[in-house]
C-alpha cells in the first residue's frame, strides 16, 4: 500500500512539474504577480503580523516579490533554512535580503546565525508544492520538510499556497502524515478549506 501511493505521488509529481516547466516563461512571470496579489489581499495577510515565506527557485510561481512585499509592509518575515543532517527545516527572522545565503540546491535561505522562530509564533506561512486540489491536499517534493515542521503546529499558522492553475489537480494522493493546506489561491481561483483549519 505504501509503495503504490509512493509511486502515485511519484507519477503526479512528474506530470504537474513537466506542465508547469511547459508554461512560458512570460506566462509564469505574469501568472506569478497576479497570484501573489491575491495573496496579499487574503485578509489572513492583511491581518498577519508575522509571515513566513519561501524563496522560489526554476519554475516555480515567483515568490520573490512576495518577500519584498513583506518588509515593505513591516510584516515579520521568516524563511525556512534546510538542517540536511535532521533533515528538518528551521525558521529565521529575516530583516533584509542581504540575510540570505544560498543554500540546498542553490535557493536562498536564511543564515544560519539569525534568529529561529517557533512555528507556532508564525501567522500565515506562504508553502510551496508541486500539486493541490480542491480538498486542501498538497503533494511537495518528497522529502517531507514542510509536513514534519507543521504535524506540531495545530491550526497555527494559516497555511496558505500561491499556484499555477496547471497545478490544480483532481485528487492528490496522500496519507495521514501529509499536512492540508488553509487556502489555495492561483490566478483564476481562490479556495479556502475551513474544514482543515479546526
Amino acid at each position: 500500500m505504501e509503495s503504490n501511493l509512493k509511486e502515485a505521488k511519484k507519477a503526479l509529481r512528474a506530470t504537474v512539474l513537466a506542465a508547469r516547466a511547459a508554461m512560458p516563461a512570460n506566462v509564469r512571470q505574469s501568472a506569478s504577480a497576479t497570484a501573489i496579489e491575491r495573496v496579499r489581499a487574503l485578509p489572513a495577510y492583511r491581518n498577519a503580523r508575522s509571515v513566513m515565506t519561501y524563496m522560489s527557485f526554476d519554475t516555480e510561481l515567483d515568490t520573490h516579490d512576495f518577500f519584498s512585499g513583506l518588509l515593505r509592509d513591516g510584516k515579520m518575515a521568516a524563511l525556512p533554512r534546510i538542517d540536511r543532517t535532521s533533515k528538518q527545516l528551521s525558521v529565521h527572522c529575516v530583516s533584509s535580503p542581504a540575510d540570505l545565503v544560498a543554500g540546498v540546491w542553490g535557493i536562498q535561505e536564511p543564515r544560519a546565525d539569525l534568529p529561529v522562530v517557533p512555528i507556532n509564533d508564525i501567522d500565515m506561512v506562504l508553502m510551496p508544492g508541486v500539486a493541490f486540489d480542491r480538498q486542501g491536499n498538497r503533494l511537495g517534493y518528497g522529502a517531507g520538510f514542510y509536513d514534519r515542521l507543521l504535524s506540531t503546529a495545530g491550526t497555527r499558522p494559516v497555511r496558505v499556497v500561491a499556484a499555477f492553475d496547471e497545478q490544480v489537480v483532481d485528487a492528490v494522493p496522500h496519507d495521514d502524515t501529509d499536512q492540508r493546506i488553509h487556502i489555495l489561491v492561483t490566478p483564476t481561483q481562490i479556495l479556502e478549506f475551513p474544514e482543515t483549519a479546526t
